[in-house]
């Protein structure tokens, strides 16, 4: 197991009750990693999700919306996931996250099985360097123990920091320790490289997120997808004002199947 699996674990307490364990090993300024947080809400309903499934039918997850009311600290909590409605094909779920008695965030998933319709993929990768021709970044050097956690290539955009014309970057990502791709790990690394806006700023900023929502097109593990291979992320945001942004990004495989897509609105806060 992965440090990024055990430290999503959500271990069973009661129907709906799950325990979690907080890692430092994810954190970010003063608190976690917003698409840590999501994987370990995500874990919690999933498993719900599979306990509750109608005929064995299976059920992944479609969509995840997180909305970031606290700054949990390292430690334990519960997650506490309540079936909103269930169907035969389609679930719809909600979460807490609880530490110390006060509500850190809340979630909101679907769940949907596969079916038959008609189907088309206009989507297209960008067109950007494979990562056996890219320049490794050193994690460690990071100010922020999660980036240390991945290996990453930047193939795409400036450095931060560094007055950019667009908000706009990408690189390779993979677990430092390896993991086969889910929907927790792609939540988790849809959120883990820099924010867009930091490549088209020059001073210091932080950029906690408030909403956090990523869609699965479809069900991951990809099939017949290299286990463990780099995955490509992209994030895009088209203005910062007013203190807030809005970032969307995209996960690919390197032959260019689409595994993820997010959209988050967070703060962009200068410091020191």
């Amino acid at each position: 197991m992965s440090a990024f699996e055990s430290d999503t674990a959500a271990e069973l307490l009661a129907p709906g009750r799950y325990a979690v364990e907080l890692s430092e090993r994810w954190w970010v300024g003063r608190g976690p990693n917003g698409g840590y947080v999501a994987a370990l809400m995500l874990r919690a309903m999933s498993q719900e999700a599979e306990t509750s499934a109608q005929s064995g039918g299976h059920q992944p997850p479609r969509s995840l919306t997180v909305h970031f009311l606290n700054t949990p600290s390292v430690g334990p909590a519960e997650i506490e996931v309540t079936m909103e409605r269930q169907g035969r094909s389609t679930m719809f779920l909600s979460a807490r996250l609880i530490q110390e008695g006060e509500v850190q965030g809340k979630a909101m998933a679907v769940f949907s099985g596969d079916r038959d319709g008609p189907t088309f993929v206009h989507t297209e990768m960008p067109d950007v360097l494979p990562p056996e021709r890219g320049e490794e970044f050193d994690t460690s050097l990071a100010p922020v123990p999660v980036f240390a956690r991945y290996r990453a290539i930047p193939v795409l955009g400036g450095a931060p920091l560094s007055g950019g014309d667009r908000a706009d970057t990408a690189g390779w990502l993979k677990l430092v320790d390896e993991a086969e791709m889910s929907p927790e790990l792609a939540a988790a690394m849809l959120d883990v490289w820099y924010p867009a806006p930091f490549v088209a700023i020059t001073e210091p900023a932080v950029a906690p997120t408030l909403e956090y929502t990523v869609h699965f097109p479809r069900e991951l593990p990809v099939k017949g997808a290299r286990p463990s291979d780099w995955v490509l992320a992209r994030l895009r945001a088209e203005e910062a004002v007013e203190g807030h942004f809005t970032e969307d990004g995209e996960l690919w495989t390197r032959d260019g199947t689409l595994l993820a897509r997010c959209r988050q609105v967070a703060l962009l806060k200068s410091v020191g």
